[in-house]
């Protein structure tokens, strides 16, 4: 990449490949910039290889695996399914080598140059050394190197990839194991849970909080809880772990100290960002206690020209905010003023059984900001949709402020995960009840139980 007369120059040097620097990467190209990536392995990050996809395809093998036993019930006769776990783990690998080919063919298209391998930011904050011995230059550098599963910092929890797994190496498993102990009862981890109790594994939850699911309203997460021990997944919250011994966990919970025998253990306790070793420190880049990049709401970091988006800052650890940063970093490299993300508004998807999905704030935030909160629940049992797929755990709610706008929408159940970009759209331009109430939802559809819910806020409504 560099000859006699020194490193290549580029607009935007980019330093990883995964969603935000993809993103950039593209988005950047089609407004006509000169771009380079540098990526150690292919293109597309933790979300397209080790995180997001692959967890989704196990997830949807689950859903197969549930509606086939359940098929009796529609008056189907089958014979009782079994679970090849390694035949999925092929679909699955062909459905990332798929998006892989594609997202690659994209830059290609557009003229992106991907540079093999890793780079280390020169202290002039514009070069890039990269780990072949050569070097390129920007005129802007962004950086997106993403995050790493953290560790249990207790005896025994050490990742080994064999009876201690991280959120990535169980995404390898080539069979399903009989008992499962899953570490943390967020997002990450109850996707988890739920996939391995509908492949068969005895599977319990530890969460050190007070509830699982922290950031879905408390109403939402107890409808989850419900139906997750309808379906013999165990939830432990307000836990200490203590140890585990190869074949033992213990922990401490509200029975005092108890020990759950397990084949494997599931560490899902978030994600560090993977900050070290990328130079910032001798750029000057200024990272806070955590590791994380400090950046404003532009992506701009403290040195000129140097910006950073996903999770190697401190936002939400979502491959859709990667992308949305992206777009505003290349709009401020461009001199186009862009808003600024609101990151309390963000749309999130949990793709557990059943799904759950929000945006905005809960009912507990509302009124801790001072709003005078009025909300609206209605769950899935009344919904001609739900009931024809056989699909009623769970509950739309929305929270408002009284004569205001709608300040979030909490739903379980049955599509969640699609269901949420019409609460998105709501809550994003501050629509009010009356706003949207009357609006017509297709009958008979899941979303038309967003409308009733929306509907009653405005004092009458049809159903509920």
């Amino acid at each position: 990449m560099a000859d006699d007369s020194g490193p290549v120059e580029f607009d935007l040097v980019i330093l990883g490949g995964g969603p935000g620097g993809y993103a950039a990467a593209l988005y950047g190209a089609s407004a006509g910039m000169n771009i380079a990536m540098v990526e150690e392995l292919r293109v597309g990050g933790t979300c397209l290889h080790r995180g997001c996809i692959p967890a989704k395809e196990l997830l949807q093998t689950a859903e197969v695996l549930r509606t086939v036993r359940g098929a009796a019930e529609f008056g189907v006769t089958t014979s009782d399914p079994s679970l090849q776990l390694a035949t999925s783990q092929t679909r699955k690998q062909a459905v990332v080598d798929r998006l892989t080919s594609g997202l690659e063919s994209l830059l290609k298209g557009r003229k992106v140059t991907v540079v093999p391998g890793t780079g280390v930011l020169e202290p002039d904050g514009r070069t890039l050394h990269i780990s072949d011995g050569t070097t390129i230059r920007g005129r802007n550098v962004l950086i997106a190197t993403g995050s790493l599963p953290r560790e249990l910092a207790v005896e025994g929890f050490a990742f080994d990839g064999e009876r201690v797994l991280s959120s990535e190496e169980v995404l390898q498993l080539p069979e399903v194991p009989a008992r499962v102990v899953v570490i943390g009862g967020g997002a990450i981890g109850c996707e988890f849970a739920s996939f391995f109790v509908d492949a068969g594994s005895e599977v319990t939850i530890l969460e050190v909080l007070p509830q699982i699911l922290t950031g879905v309203d408390q109403q939402v997460a107890q409808t989850v809880v419900r139906a997750f021990q309808k379906r013999g997944i165990k939830t432990h919250t307000g836990v200490k772990v203590l140890g585990f011994d190869g074949t033992a966990v213990r922990f401490e919970g509200k029975n005092g100290e108890e020990q759950l025998p397990v084949d494997k253990v599931v560490v899902s306790v978030g994600r560090r960002p993977r900050s070290e070793n990328a130079g910032l420190d001798g750029a000057g880049v200024k990272v806070d206690e955590r590791g994380y990049i400090v950046v404003d709401g532009n992506m701009r970091t403290n040195v000129e020209g140097v910006y950073a988006v996903g999770d190697v800052v401190a936002t939400p650890q979502l491959a859709h905010v990667a992308f949305s940063e992206a777009v505003v970093a290349i709009k401020t490299m461009l001199g186009e003023s862009p808003v600024p993300l609101d990151y309390d508004k963000v749309p999130w998807g949990i793709y557990c059984h059943p799904e759950v999905a929000f945006c905005g704030l809960t009912e507990a935030q509302a009124k801790e900001r001072g709003y005078d909160v009025q909300t609206s629940s209605h769950r899935w049992g009344g919904n001609g949709r739900a009931l024809i797929v056989g699909e009623t755990d769970g509950m739309v709610k929305i929270v408002s402020e009284r004569d205001g706008a709608i300040l979030g929408v909490h739903i379980a159940g049955p599509w969640a995960t699609e269901l949420i970009a019409e609460a998105y759209l709501t809550v994003n331009w501050e629509a009010t009840p009356a706003d949207v109430g009357l609006l017509i939802h297709a009958h008979p559809t899941l979303s038309e139980l967003f409308g009733e819910s929306v509907l009653a806020l405005t004092g009458r409504s049809l159903h509920g």
